[in-house]
C-alpha cells in the first residue's frame, strides 16, 4: 500500500460541496482516505482577481501507481467540471498530488513532490496539521520547517462558513 498527500482546491461555486464530492469520488476510485485536514480559505494565488479558495489536504493509501493516480484524479476534476482554460484561474475543484510515499518522480506528465509545494502557503498549513514531521525528499526538511521558511505571506486561515 502507498500514501499519498493530495491537495484539494476550490473557488467556484459551493466550495464546499465541491471538496466534498473530490473526496467521495477519490474514496471510491483511487483508495481509502486515511486522514483530512480542516479546510483553509485563502485569496487567489496567481491570478488574484477572482474568489476565495477553499483547500484542504487529504492522506490517501492507495494500490495505484503515481502515473495511474494522476489519471484517475484528472478524470475526477473532469467529472466535477473542471476546464482548464486559464493556468491559475477558477476552477470547480483542483487536485494536485504532493507527496507519494517518499518517491521523487519527475516526469514531463508528473513531477512529485509538487514542485511548488514549498513555495506555497495554502499547501503547506493544512499538510503542516497531517504531516508535520514528514521530511520532504528532495530538501530533506520536515513540513513544518518548510512552512516557517516559506517565502509566500499569503494569509491562509482556517474556514469558517459562519464569516461568510
Amino acid at each position: 500500500m502507498n500514501n499519498a498527500y493530495l491537495l484539494l482546491g476550490s473557488n467556484e461555486g459551493d466550495r464546499v460541496v465541491w471538496l466534498r464530492r473530490a473526496m467521495e469520488l477519490i474514496d471510491e476510485h483511487c483508495g481509502k482516505i486515511s486522514a483530512r485536514s480542516s479546510i483553509y480559505e485563502t485569496a487567489a494565488w496567481g491570478i488574484t482577481a477572482q474568489p476565495d479558495f477553499l483547500n484542504m489536504v487529504i492522506s490517501l493509501e492507495t494500490n495505484l501507481l503515481p502515473a495511474l493516480l494522476l489519471h484517475t484524479l484528472l478524470g475526477i476534476e473532469n467529472t466535477l467540471g473542471r476546464h482548464r482554460t486559464i493556468k491559475w484561474g477558477p476552477r470547480t475543484i483542483d487536485i494536485d498530488i504532493l507527496l507519494y510515499n517518499s518517491d521523487i518522480v519527475d516526469t514531463p506528465a508528473l513531477v512529485i513532490p509538487h514542485p511548488f509545494l514549498q513555495e506555497r502557503r495554502f499547501t503547506l498549513e493544512p499538510l503542516a496539521e497531517l504531516a508535520p514531521d514528514y521530511v520532504h525528499p528532495l530538501f530533506q526538511k520536515s513540513i513544518t520547517v518548510l512552512l516557517a521558511e516559506c517565502p509566500d505571506k499569503l494569509t491562509v486561515w482556517k474556514y469558517s462558513p459562519e464569516k461568510k
